[in-house]
């Protein structure tokens, strides 16, 4: 006798949390996120489709695999997982559960998913972050990115938050110290909001120190060499 889950028809999709990596693409087009356990290895978009980890040919979320997006249904039981070591510089997810999805008690496996708000923690150093900073480690194509602040960007490659919404696209809300900083369709059809604004100025005048300091130890060596 072949057992049967029982159907769930609900009137809106539901809402989960997750923690992941912010991922940039190589050429800086495109933005997205990575796992932190099963499917790490595979950057998705902010409306994306699940596909097997295994590669097997079946439409994820199988019954007898452990393939599909993964989330949990208390944003408290997320943000638990940022507390371990690994997960530090992860991110904090609000996604709309989409397509078919299997229910577990703590959370959902489910078949696509639109990544609504990210939440970025602190900076290394412990400041508010004011950007999103190459984090030293990838995936094919891919670069991840971690949260800075703007005296620890210097020279590395960064995008602020509302860039990083920007790329991601799809209404896509990334959220630090509380505020959120809109995306492209998030209310701002003609720019940037002050709160934008003050980030990005902030994230150029931190590149602008770093390039003269910089500048400064090329001219103090020139004059020694003379």
């Amino acid at each position: 006798m072949r057992m049967r889950l029982p159907e769930e028809r609900p009137a809106e999709p539901p809402t989960g949390f997750k923690i992941a990596h912010p991922m940039l693409s190589q050429d800086g087009t495109r933005a997205g996120f990575t796992g932190v356990s099963l499917g790490g290895a595979l950057p998705y978009g902010v409306l994306d489709e699940a596909h097997c980890v295994y590669g097997l040919r079946h439409r994820a979320p199988h019954r007898r695999c452990d393939c599909g997006f993964h989330c949990v249904h208390e944003r408290t039981a997320a943000e638990a997982m940022l507390c371990t070591a690994e997960h530090r510089s992860a991110v904090l997810l609000e996604v709309t559960v989409l397509g078919a999805y299997i229910r577990f008690e703590l959370g959902f496996r489910y078949a696509r998913q639109r990544v609504r708000t990210a939440t970025v923690g602190p900076c290394a150093c412990g400041a508010v972050a004011v950007a999103l900073a190459d984090a030293g480690w990838g995936r094919p194509g891919w670069r991840g990115f971690a949260a800075s602040c703007a005296g620890c960007v210097r020279g590395r490659t960064a995008v602020s938050l509302a860039t990083f919404a920007r790329l991601g696209g799809e209404g896509l809300g990334v959220r630090a110290g509380g505020g959120v900083v809109p995306g492209a369709g998030d209310g701002l059809p003609e720019g940037l909001g002050v709160s934008e604004l003050v980030a990005e100025a902030a994230l150029l005048q931190a590149r602008l120190d770093w390039f003269q300091s910089q500048l400064a130890r090329l001219g103090d060596r020139g004059a020694g060499q003379g």
